[in-house]
């Protein structure tokens, strides 16, 4: 397994001293798909100063660009989406996180299986147009306070495989499968969907190790799956409030890193 962190390249500075193998930024801070060409390059420029990779990005489609309800723009998405890849190949960036639970939110009242068949339709397009790029988007599922749609791990890998697509996968994130009691079993049943997770503490969102939390069923779950090779490559990321990188960083890597070494027999295989 690889160890990042989510935020921005002062953050990310502090990764890569305490030897994180890498950093996550957001879609808007580092493509800049609204911005012109030359926002991206500056903002290219200092993550590159950081001295860690960001392969990964989160928070992929912005609230105001709905995919689900009356409202949905399928031009403007597409031009979106295509413009994002285009930087993300330019940027090394392999992973794009689909969590986006402002512009998935379906409407109250609106029909949810064409709720459905938007979000097919807006993956089934977006999916091609990051192969084409070298990406990859995986599907967040998000707890109920976050979205209304896209909740469940089981959930989002049905969504997967209707789309079936090889740069369309699957990310489970500890943070919002603890806030709502969601399965670990269903970790393991869709384990060859996954390409990427996040964790945080339930309670306050905090790194790993800020506050108590036992996250061994977690790791024990991405552990016992019967994974493809491509997923025992699995990256994970913790998305958290940092409030001293210094000193937290260094404790949640140490915690993670016994953490894997704990659960890397189950299964009989390694993280």
């Amino acid at each position: 397994m690889h160890f990042g962190v989510c935020g921005d390249p002062r953050v990310a500075s502090v990764a890569a001293r305490e030897s994180y193998d890498f950093a996550e930024w957001t879609v808007a801070e580092l493509l800049k798909p609204r911005e012109p060409e030359s926002e991206f390059r500056a903002a290219l420029n200092e993550v590159r100063g950081a001295e860690i990779p960001y392969p990964v990005l989160n928070q992929f489609i912005p609230g105001d660009l709905k995919i689900t309800g009356p409202d949905v723009g399928f031009t403007e998405l597409r031009e979106y989406v295509t413009v994002a890849c285009k930087r993300a190949e330019q940027a090394q960036v392999e992973v794009i996180v689909f969590g986006s639970g402002g512009a998935r939110q379906v409407p109250e009242g609106f029909d949810a299986q064409l709720a459905h068949e938007q979000l097919v339709t807006f993956c089934s397009m977006a999916a091609p147009i990051a192969g084409d790029h070298g990406v990859t988007i995986v599907v967040e599922p998000l707890c109920v306070a976050a979205c209304n749609v896209l909740n469940t791990v089981s959930e989002c890998a049905a969504l997967v495989r209707e789309v079936s697509h090889p740069s369309f996968r699957l990310l489970v994130d500890a943070y919002h499968l603890m806030k709502d009691g969601d399965s670990y079993d269903d970790i393991v049943a869709h384990a060859e969907l996954l390409s990427h997770a996040h964790i945080a503490t339930p309670a306050n969102r905090l790194t790993p190790g800020a506050e108590p939390c036992d996250f061994a069923q977690f790791f024990a779950a991405l552990a016992t799956g019967d994974t493809t090779k491509e997923s025992q490559s699995t990256k994970e990321s913790h998305e958290s409030r940092i409030a001293d990188p210094e000193k937290e960083l260094r404790k949640a890597l140490l915690l993670m890193r016994r953490l894997v070494e704990s659960a890397q027999v189950i299964g009989g295989r390694q993280l």
